[in-house]
């Protein structure tokens, strides 16, 4: 089964916070992970505020930078879902880089899994709650 993750979920990969053991379940579930390949500069860019915030050290960081290039994403061009995302962010009235992810997860008939529960809520509310589960309600046995 493909799952798509976004970078709410691949950042907990990287750095010890609430549900970081979920994400790890996940990246060992055997299923295949997949986002646009937008989630490694999303990623990157979450390790650049943490280290700002002295949340992370600078190491941290560069591993975070140079480990999302390298985890078993499946990652998939961006452009591909672009104008669908634009289409979602104007219906759902939330921002076009979390709509990428749900139009990925659509165009693969899969759901994107997310920490973000704001985002969870537009889609969900939007129409898409089949394309879209909470990290911690996720059943990996379950199909979405």
């Amino acid at each position: 089964m493909t799952v798509v993750v976004d970078a709410s979920v691949a950042l907990k990969w990287f750095v010890r916070e609430e549900l970081s053991d979920e994400a790890f379940r996940l990246l060992h579930s055997g299923e295949e992970l997949v986002a646009p390949e937008l989630i490694v500069v999303e990623v990157t860019n979450i390790a650049w505020k943490k280290l700002v915030r002295n949340q992370i050290s600078s190491g941290q960081a560069a591993t975070i930078a140079t480990g999302i290039g390298q985890s078993d994403i499946r990652l998939l061009p961006s452009a591909t879902f672009n104008e669908r995302a634009l289409e979602m962010a104007e219906t759902l009235n939330h921002p076009v880089y979390d709509c990428l992810y749900l139009a990925c997860a659509e165009s693969s008939d899969a759901a994107v899994i997310t920490a973000d529960q704001r985002f969870y809520r537009a889609a969900t509310n939007g129409g898409f709650a089949r394309n879209v589960a909470l990290l911690h309600t996720r059943r990996t046995s379950t199909p979405p």
